[in-house]
């Protein structure tokens, strides 16, 4: 029996495959490094924010490596006749990580259960309503629900601002100056996302299927491994930056 053999193309090395594979690589490093700089912690709450920092690039490189291997991958027919190649694997990444971000940034900032709740409900809503806006047949159908998802992110990153602003006020200058990092690492990325769909081949194809993959790719691993290095090399989430107690403070213990 012969075994049929692979082609370049079935495992998406052609064309966008390279931003792909190259995304899995990033992921996995990232992954790979958080893991190694979180080995042996023992303090539970450091160690709350060195899971999910890990399992953030972990699901972002399962759903790269299905996606280089074709896998995720779906066609809609739109009633204008033009065909649309959509990367479903991708919202399904999104729909798992993006919530797992936004934790990671409410403990930093102390916020409440229910401002956590409410802005990783918030965020359920944007990457629903941007995966039907994907898979609508009928164009004005695609750009309602992408104003839909864009108006829910807009939600997002006021409450990144305004509400996790406040939360955190009280904080400590090394809690604060990590906030403000990943908070404006959110704010750029995330502003960046409903724009590439707009132009990329799911919206006005403006950018054809290689360049809109390279562009999440990039957006992706800033979003997901930058946040997360910058986190865990900060000394908020270690607790070496709590004040030392003064002579009097010893003195009165």
């Amino acid at each position: 029996m012969t075994i049929p053999a692979l082609q370049m193309g079935s495992l998406g090395v052609a064309g966008e495959g390279i931003w792909l594979a190259l995304g899995t690589i990033g992921m996995l490093l990232g992954m790979v490094y958080f893991i190694s700089k979180g080995w042996g912690v023992t303090d539970p709450e450091e160690k709350e924010y060195y899971i999910i920092t890990i399992l953030i690039p972990g699901i972002a490189a399962a759903s790269y490596l299905s996606m280089f291997f074709g896998f995720g991958l779906t066609e809609v027919e739109l009633v204008t006749g033009r065909v649309v190649d959509v990367y479903w694997a991708r919202y399904a990444d999104w729909l798992f990580t993006t919530p797992l971000l936004l934790l990671d940034i409410g403990l930093l900032a102390g916020a409440s259960r229910q401002d956590i709740g409410a802005l990783i409900g918030l965020d359920a809503f944007m990457i629903v309503t941007g995966l039907a806006a994907t898979l609508m047949k009928i164009p004005i159908a695609r750009f309602a629900f992408w104003t839909m998802s864009t108006i829910a992110m807009i939600f997002i990153l006021y409450y990144l601002v305004a509400v996790l602003g406040e939360a955190v006020a009280g904080a400590d200058e090394d809690t604060r100056s990590t906030f403000t990092a990943l908070r404006n690492v959110t704010l750029v990325s995330w502003a960046v996302y409903p724009v590439a769909w707009l132009v990329g081949t799911e919206g006005l194809a403006l950018v054809g299927l290689f360049g809109e993959t390279l562009i999440f790719m990039i957006l992706d691993l800033f979003a997901k491994v930058g946040f997360g290095f910058i986190l865990l090399r900060s000394r908020a989430i270690t607790g070496s930056s709590a004040p030392t107690p003064s002579a009097e403070e010893s003195a009165a213990d």
